[in-house]
């Protein structure tokens, strides 16, 4: 009889929670409709019943072992930071298995973590390291213990209504309503600011106010701190302005964070990590607050995003490593899932999409992995083909753009960055270019110098040689000035100039070109590069690096090849001795291994890589330098790969212009030890005419044949006509590409 009694009162808790609260759990991203559907999605569609039996297998495994809530101690990396990850992404991950099963050994092992966690949250003030600009508590950095929050809420919600009143009211008082608090109003620079960290911190709140219909942290959420509530301006440790009394709150994220056309400032790699809590935080509101219309807030730009981030992938997937970034990194990442997801079932079903998550081989367990997963099921799928693209920068899409070159029949792509610096996360990189051959880097990105969760390498963070290196100009594909970084490496004076895009055109059959011009890296100087990706099967690529000064310096021109020398045409001559090629601007990291000079109006060198061939063809001038060098130097932990760098330098001249091409060709087997077209199919490159009106470049080709490249430097207008007498040469349009016998 007592136990009956037990059991009523329970039930009335229940009764009386729904019906004070005037809301029903869970509401989220789950509800009680979509379970019913994802019930028997499980059984029916073969990537959802997959991915709930990973789950599912997971889960149950987790339930075996002993709860471990430990003290915060560790870095990146470490037990107790591997162990609280663990913990939330567990948790997330059982709340819905307890919604699909209704199996209450799963809610009583999510209460008994979240009591555990209840307990320990009020014993100690924030996390032991004060590596962090904003130290969390379980973790060493607000930013994780924000992770923590939008995972373990959409756990709470899925056990809110199960859970007695008492024990919800103990969890909402002594663990969630303070942590909302503690990442919100007592680290106001963590939660006020146009940042990925910020992004994280507004989910979070958000999302458990939203569980706790606590209406005051969704409008904290929404629209941030009060401006009284914040404190002094401070920098975080990569030199960016946090705590801006400017705008704030998980809006003012999406107005200020992405360009009109998805692409967001921080660059590819941090695009895809802020686009979880982007989309799982919308996906929340479009359920709770339907009057904000998320998904069609600033013209759709959240489902934009989605597509300029798969555009922004190699062959393989993978993110070009644009800013600080972990080469490698791809969509599958755990974080794109749901983007990928959302994005199908809020934006139209478009059956592209469902290529890119058949490739990610697994689906979120919501209603939008439901319906990828039915897509797929009825063979609704349609492949995802990454063409040429602009992406604009800035919020109001006027800060440069990233220039996306694309071949499909000869597999070529070509980056071009002209865009924002990316606030802290930015490298000084202006008119640097990528170039990948399928998947393969032909010309590579450092990308960052950080070895993530490992904690061996500084807990996991940023090496001391990402500013000392991988952030600087030379570690890139562009044009340095006397041995400089670009804008002498101040971020706040970098984030107020951006390159101007001057032309982008991919109208005509033969070829595509892109160009951008920048007048601020270099006080004094202006630089233009344009890239013309020209023809079919067999494409090559043109690179014009024009800068024009009036004053004499030193060019640098780098590029950070992949593989093993083959010839070249130019002779040079192997170091003695190993030295470093500068003092500082992340020269002192490179090994000077061997040199030589032009020797003729035109240089060759070809290289090996995985299989096929590579080679430059460049227009040169008498004195200029060949130099071979390699990453590794003022490096006593081996904290830098062991890279190789081509550098073309031209000492003590004003105005200049590099003229290079770029080829693919051939193959080698080394089964059948056979070589097939191994040798250029380029004979010279010649610049023909430079003025500051027009530049006209010839490629001789080994057949006899030339193609004439020319460009305007002044009007990009398609329909203007151009002249240039002394040559006999008129054309209709910015450029022209004309191939003679």
């Amino acid at each position: 009889m007592m136990l009956r009694g037990i059991y009523i009162l329970v039930f009335l808790s229940h009764l009386i929670s729904h019906r004070a609260f005037g809301q029903s759990h869970p509401l989220l991203v789950l509800s009680k409709g979509d379970v019913a559907h994802l019930k028997n999605g499980v059984t029916t569609y073969p990537l959802l019943k997959d991915t709930y039996k990973d789950v599912a297998t997971e889960v149950d495994s987790a339930l075996t072992q002993p709860i471990r809530v430990p003290m915060p101690k560790d870095l990146a990396g470490g037990y107790t930071h591997e162990q609280h990850k663990k913990n939330f992404l567990t948790l997330q991950k059982a709340g819905v298995i307890f919604q699909l099963t209704g199996n209450v050994k799963y809610a009583k092992w999510i209460r008994d973590v979240l009591f555990a966690y209840a307990e320990l949250f009020p014993t100690f003030t924030r996390h032991p390291s004060t590596k962090s600009y904003s130290p969390g508590k379980f973790f060493w950095q607000c930013l994780n213990d924000a992770n923590w929050l939008v995972y373990v809420s959409q756990a709470y919600d899925c056990i809110y209504d199960w859970l007695p009143v008492a024990e919800r009211n103990t969890l909402n008082q002594k663990l969630f309503r303070p942590m909302a608090d503690f990442l919100s109003a007592e680290t106001p620079q963590f939660f006020n600011r146009i940042h990925n960290h910020s992004t994280w911190g507004n989910a979070a709140v958000g999302m458990i106010g939203l569980v706790m219909d606590d209406k005051e942290l969704v409008e904290r959420a929404l629209y941030g701190l009060p401006n009284e509530a914040e404190s002094t301006l401070l920098k975080d440790n990569d030199g960016g302005l946090i705590n801006n009394p400017g705008p704030k709150g998980f809006l003012a994220q999406i107005d200020n964070s992405f360009s009109p056309d998805g692409y967001y400032t921080e660059g590819p790699y941090y695009q895809r990590y802020a686009m979880y809590p982007f989309l799982i935080f919308a996906e929340a509101l479009s359920r709770n607050r339907p009057e904000l219309k998320i998904f069609e807030y600033r013209n759709g730009v959240l489902l934009k995003s989605v597509y300029a981030l798969v555009n922004l992938t190699n062959a393989n997937g993978e993110f070009f490593p644009i800013n600080d970034a972990q080469k490698g990194m791809s969509y599958i990442a755990r974080d794109v899932v749901p983007a990928v997801d959302v994005a199908y079932h809020r934006g139209g079903q478009d059956p592209t999409l469902l290529s890119i998550a058949k490739e990610q081989g697994r689906v979120s367990l919501d209603i939008t992995g439901f319906s990828v997963a039915r897509g797929l099921a009825q063979q609704l799928e349609k492949p995802f083909v990454r063409k040429s693209i602009q992406l604009s920068d800035g919020a109001d899409g006027k800060q440069g753009a990233i220039g996306i070159l694309r071949n499909n029949e000869s597999n070529l792509t070509v980056v071009l960055k002209y865009n924002g610096h990316g606030m802290g996360h930015g490298h000084f990189d202006k008119l640097s270019i990528l170039m990948y051959n399928n998947e393969q880097e032909v010309f590579q990105d450092y990308g960052s110098a950080r070895w993530v969760n490992i904690e061996q390498k500084d807990g996991g963070g940023y090496l001391k040689e990402n500013t000392t290196w991988a952030k600087l100009t030379v570690a890139h594909n562009t044009v340095v000035i006397n041995k400089s970084t670009q804008f002498g490496g101040d971020v706040q004076l970098a984030d107020k100039h951006h390159p101007a895009a001057y032309l982008f055109d991919t109208s005509n059959a033969h070829y595509q070109v892109m160009s951008a011009i920048d007048s601020n890296s270099y006080a004094g100087n202006t630089m233009q590069r344009t890239l013309f990706l020209i023809g079919g099967d067999e494409a090559i690529v043109l690179d014009l690096f024009k800068i024009t000064s009036r004053q004499t310096n030193d060019y640098d021109l780098p590029f950070y090849f992949q593989g093993d020398v083959l010839s070249t045409s130019f002779a040079y001559a192997q170091e003695k001795s190993l030295k470093p090629m500068g003092v500082n601007s992340g020269y002192q990291h490179l090994w000077k291994e061997a040199s030589g000079l032009a020797n003729a109006s035109s240089l060759s060198f070809t290289w090996f890589q995985r299989g096929s061939f590579r080679t430059i063809t460049a227009a040169t001038l008498p004195g200029d330098s060949l130099i071979f060098g390699r990453l590794g130097a003022n490096d006593p932990n081996f904290n830098l790969r062991r890279d190789p760098v081509f550098i073309i330098r031209r000492n003590s001249s004003t105005s200049t212009l590099f003229a290079n091409v770029y080829e693919m060709h051939g193959r080698y087997s080394p089964v059948h030890e056979i070589a097939s077209h191994a040798h250029s199919q380029i004979k010279e490159v010649k610049i023909m005419y430079d003025t500051d009106e027009y530049t006209v470049v010839s490629i001789q080709r080994t057949t006899g044949k030339t193609v004439y490249v020319v460009i305007a430097l002044k009007n990009p207008d398609p329909m203007a006509e151009h002249e240039i007498k002394s040559m006999a040469l008129r054309w209709k349009g910015a450029t022209t590409v004309q191939e003679q016998n």
